[in-house]
């Protein structure tokens, strides 16, 4: 019999492309803890006002189908900061990637260590499932947490057969509900205990045992491990656990704290993807994620790996960076600090939820419509053709415009609208395809737009309507290279 491997068949990545200095973060706050001065290292990736984890999971998601297309049987989203708790946060996903109503949804949360969950279970189902994972942590003002998270996200497939790039060579998972760290209902920053607790009691004790049924499982010793793979900022963590658990120091990977920070949720994945993007056919990696407990997957590189070309990939999304030294701009985006934006800002925003379900395909999946009879393309759908010439009635097929080719045709950077990062951008959009589409545009400076300028389409947050505490999603236009 055909041995047909399970594993992971593609991945992605995504990372916002503001980086907060560190070294910025601590002069803000000098005059609070002089010491911060000792975390001012590097930088952290954080989010623009108009992204949250399921904005980033969308990206991460079509960073991974933009290298390998698929039709996934199931669509999981991991993250700890979901933006809605009653209502399917992977099922809006699903509607953002116009895949099939068919897909199933899964939101996996309620621990750093979901996503790893989550792979751990696709990888012993038999169906394909499109994991992506992204978070937004919060954290408070001149806490550490503040320097070492980082916003991003990450997606990797899991099926069988030849296209498996990583083949699923066993794992192990333990629970044990040690806290050393939560957040309870209501609140938005993580609680955090002291780092020697986590260390001592939570990562050198659970992790090993996680690790040793992985590679029993597995059957392979822990000096045949490639690349060993553990989130975590904790100084020296990763190569103190590799020694404890007879890894090669050489296998340690770069947990991307410098760069990016901790991405909670997505970042074992974030890892994992940044890993096979430079690494070989037939390596062995060793995938941890912890959070009270541990999940360990040993996984092995297949000469398939040769054939996949990422997107962008960790490398290309970490090139695409805006330096960000204003710690004041990152809280008011994060809501930390209520910033008074005047009356332009206390329109209502509610929404026409009838609207919205009648027309989701256009709102969450920037579908618009193509006549059947002149071949003229236009957004919104209608019942008629908008082209002068044709005019025909009820000759619109679906199209979706979220993956087209575009330009900028017409622009204004507005100082008088309102928006939480000014100036306000918004103009027509030209798709190659011939639609013609008045949004907004996102990820930009001031000066920077030009016509013709190359763009492409984000899902991004529209805005938030506080009084009955909803959010709404459209896209938005992004120069090419950004975003």
């Amino acid at each position: 019999m055909t041995h047909s491997p399970i594993g992971i068949i593609g991945f992605g990545a995504y990372i916002p492309r503001l980086r907060l200095s560190r070294k910025a973060m601590a002069a803000a706050l000098d005059w609070l803890d002089p010491n911060l001065a000792a975390h001012g290292k590097g930088e952290r990736a954080v989010a623009n006002w108009d992204e949250d984890s399921l904005t980033m999971a969308v990206e991460a998601a079509r960073d991974l189908l933009a290298a390998r297309a698929l039709s996934p049987d199931r669509l999981v989203f991991a993250s700890t900061t979901l933006p809605f708790q009653d209502r399917s946060n992977a099922g809006l996903i699903i509607d953002a990637l116009g895949l099939a109503e068919t897909t199933r949804p899964a939101d996996a949360t309620g621990s750093l260590r979901a996503a790893t969950s989550a792979l751990l279970s696709a990888l012993e189902q038999t169906c394909t499932t499109l994991l992506t994972a992204a978070d937004r942590r919060l954290a408070r003002p001149g806490s550490v947490q503040d320097f070492t998270y980082g916003h991003g996200a990450a997606a990797v497939t899991v099926g069988s057969g030849p296209g498996v790039i990583a083949e699923f060579l066993g794992g192990h998972s333990i629970f044990r509900d040690l806290v050393d760290h939560y957040r309870a209902e209501g609140e938005d920053a993580d609680y955090v205990l002291e780092e020697r607790w986590a260390r001592d009691e939570g990562y050198l004790k659970i992790v090993p045992a996680a690790v040793k049924g992985a590679l029993a499982q597995a059957g392979i010793s822990a000096d045949q491990v490639d690349h060993f793979i553990l989130p975590g900022t904790m100084a020296k963590i990763q190569a103190t656990l590799a020694g404890k658990l007879g890894l090669r120091a050489d296998s340690v990977v770069d947990p991307l704290a410098a760069s990016v920070g901790d991405t909670g949720a997505a970042h074992a994945l974030l890892m994992l993807a940044d890993i096979l993007g430079r690494t070989q056919p037939g390596r062995l990696i060793l995938l941890v994620g912890y959070g009270q407990g541990a999940d360990a997957i040993v996984l092995r590189t297949t000469p398939a790996l040769s054939d996949f070309i990422p997107a962008t990939g960790v490398a290309g999304w970490l090139s695409r960076r805006q330096a960000e030294n204003n710690y004041l701009k990152h809280m008011s985006f994060s809501g930390m600090v209520n910033i008074h934006f005047g009356m332009r800002a206390e329109h209502d925003k509610r929404t026409a939820h009838t609207v919205a379900y009648r027309k989701r395909d256009m709102v969450n999946g920037l579908t618009g419509g193509r006549c059947t009879a002149c071949g003229c393309v236009q957004f919104p759908r209608t019942r008629a053709c908008v082209n002068p010439a044709c005019g025909a009635i009820d000759t619109q097929e679906p199209l979706r415009l979220a993956d087209e080719a575009a330009s900028v045709k017409t622009f204004t950077e507005d100082w008088l609208g309102f928006t939480p990062c000014p100036p306000l951008a918004y103009g027509n959009v030209q798709f190659a395809n011939g639609a013609n589409v008045m949004m907004e545009f996102t990820d930009i400076q001031a000066g920077q737009l030009a016509v013709g300028l190359p763009v492409r389409m984000v899902f991004r947050l529209k805005d938030d309507d506080e009084k009955r505490g909803f959010r709404r999603y459209f896209w938005k236009a992004t120069p090419q290279g950004e975003g």
